[in-house]
C-alpha cells in the first residue's frame, strides 16, 4: 500500500464562476492509496510547502483538492500554474489537528464526549475546524463548552442556526458570577 504519491498537476479555477480553485487528481493516483471506504483524507504539500490536511473530493472519474486563496497566496501560485504535489495518506483520527482546549473539555465531560464521538466524522471535523479558527484561547474553551452543551440539550444533534446563535452570545465576565 502506497502512503505517499508525488505528481504534477495544474491549479485550475472552477468554470462555474464561484472563485473556487483546485488541483485535479487522477483516479489512478488515488487508487494507489487503497482507501477502504469513501473517507479519502490526505495531507497535501504543494511545491514543497509544509502541507495541509484535506479531502480528495470525487468529480466524475477524477478527484479534486480545494486550495483556498490564503494558501495560494502563501505558496505564490495562481490559476494555470503547474505545481508539484505530494500526497500522504492521512491516518489521523479526525483528519484535522484538534485544539488542546477541545481535548480538555472532552476529557472533563463524559456525556459530551460520547455525544461528540457519536457524530459523523464530517460533523466532528466541522466542529474541530470551527474551534480551531478561533484565535483567543478563552474563546476556544468557551466555544467548546457551548458545543457540548448544545449536543446535550438537543439529544446529540447539531442544529446549525441555533448553535451559531449560542456561540455568538458574549462570554460571561468575572463580574457575572
Amino acid at each position: 500500500m502506497s502512503r505517499t504519491v508525488r505528481f504534477k498537476t495544474q491549479l485550475v479555477r472552477s468554470s462555474t464562476g464561484s472563485g473556487w480553485h483546485f488541483l485535479i487528481v487522477e483516479h489512478s493516483t488515488v487508487a494507489k492509496f487503497k482507501f477502504e471506504d469513501n473517507y479519502k483524507r490526505v495531507i497535501c504539500s504543494i511545491n514543497g510547502d509544509t502541507g495541509f490536511q484535506c479531502a480528495l473530493l470525487p468529480w466524475g472519474d477524477r478527484f479534486y483538492i480545494i486550495v483556498n486563496k490564503k494558501r495560494r497566496d502563501a505558496i505564490g501560485i495562481v490559476e494555470g500554474d503547474t505545481v508539484d504535489v505530494e500526497l500522504t495518506k492521512d491516518e489521523s483520527k479526525y483528519g484535522l489537528p484538534v485544539p488542546e482546549e477541545l481535548v480538555e473539555v472532552l476529557k472533563q465531560d463524559n456525556e459530551g464526549d460520547k455525544l461528540f464521538h457519536a457524530l459523523s466524522a464530517g460533523k466532528q471535523r466541522s466542529l474541530i475546524y470551527l474551534i480551531n479558527n478561533i484565535k483567543d484561547i478563552d474563546r476556544r474553551i468557551h466555544t467548546a463548552l457551548i458545543v457540548l452543551e448544545h449536543l446535550k440539550e438537543n439529544d446529540g444533534k447539531l442544529i446549525g442556526n441555533q448553535l451559531y446563535d449560542e456561540i455568538k452570545r458574549p462570554m460571561p465576565s468575572v463580574n457575572d458570577w
